[in-house]
């Protein structure tokens, strides 16, 4: 801003220097309008000069107002004044380490809460199974004829709560996806989605896919168990379709709906828990997730996830 000045003051005082403008006392109307239109140029010039220096500090500001970490690369160009692109450099480079921490704490905490879910199912499926099972054969000694009816409906009490233990075991941590890969796991979850639903499920798998890592194989299959559970919950559709495809060193999966789809669907993955939950996973396996309204009217959900370094 200095420099603009000290500019147009130079200017000013050069035209008066060489030019044959003369100011007299008391000052004449027409050196007086000279003054005034000089004035106005320069203020005029200040001006347009100025707004085209600090217009990158108003762009700064909005950006700052409405950076959301979950969709990195958000990053402004570096123009304006030298001081101003030393600023939005400042701050790009500022975003570039808050993504970067926010993806490595994001992937301990990650780890830490499946470790957690995997303790718990075991828990559940080695001691609350077992007990639950060792109760079915203490009612089965004790069955007499005078209190058989009594001890079946217990018995079928017990085992529908072991059947709900194993059911939380199983979403807690699916053990097919350690034993068997990321394709069994999802033919058992869409298999069960579709038999508990009642709603049509169409699967269509690749036979082969890159190789991808463990965190990425779970993001894949919460996206897909999270997307899921809303189509159940919320769609009120009659079919749903779930790909899982190869892409360009990518794993693509899609998830689409034919109901009655989401007011909002490709903003309001914002604030709905459970599908900043699904960006909160792809981000953290540097994946791309997609929600929009799909061709039959319902919603998509397309996660694509790059395969793992050779």
């Amino acid at each position: 801003m200095f420099a603009i000045n000290a500019f147009l003051l130079a200017v000013a005082t050069l035209l008066l220097a060489v030019t044959p403008v003369t100011i007299h006392a008391p000052i004449a109307l027409l050196e007086g309008v000279d003054l005034v239109v000089a004035l106005a140029v320069m203020l005029v010039a200040n001006f347009l000069l100025l707004r085209h220096t600090l217009s990158p500090l108003d762009r700064l500001v909005e950006r700052m107002r409405t950076t959301d970490l979950l969709q990195p690369g958000q990053r402004l160009p570096e123009s304006g004044g030298v001081e101003a692109a030393a600023l939005v450099r400042g701050y790009n480079q500022m975003l570039d380490r808050l993504e970067a921490e926010r993806r490595d704490s994001g992937r301990r905490a990650l780890r830490a809460q499946e470790a957690e879910r995997l303790r718990i199912a075991r828990g559940l499926h080695d001691e609350v199974g077992q007990v639950l099972t060792g109760v079915l054969l203490q009612l089965d000694s004790l069955a007499v004829d005078a209190n058989r009816r009594q001890i079946e409906e217990t018995k079928h009490a017990v085992r529908q709560t072991l059947e709900e233990v194993r059911r939380i075991a199983q979403e807690l941590r699916p053990e097919m996806l350690e034993h068997l890969g990321l394709v069994s796991a999802l033919t058992e979850l869409t298999r069960k989605f579709a038999e508990q639903s009642g709603i049509d499920l169409s699967r269509g798998f690749a036979g082969q896919l890159p190789p991808l890592s463990d965190e990425a194989e779970i993001a894949i299959y919460r996206v897909a168990q999270e997307s899921l559970t809303n189509v159940a919950r919320h769609a009120q559709a009659s079919h749903v379709e779930v790909t899982l495809e190869p892409g360009p060193h990518s794993v693509v999966l899609r998830v689409v709906d034919d109901g009655r789809g989401l007011p909002g669907v490709e903003t309001s993955a914002n604030g709905h828990g459970g599908l900043r939950g699904m960006r909160e996973r792809a981000l953290l396996v540097s994946g791309a997730l997609a929600i929009k309204r799909s061709d039959t009217g319902g919603v998509e959900v397309r996660l694509e996830v790059p395969a793992a370094a050779d």
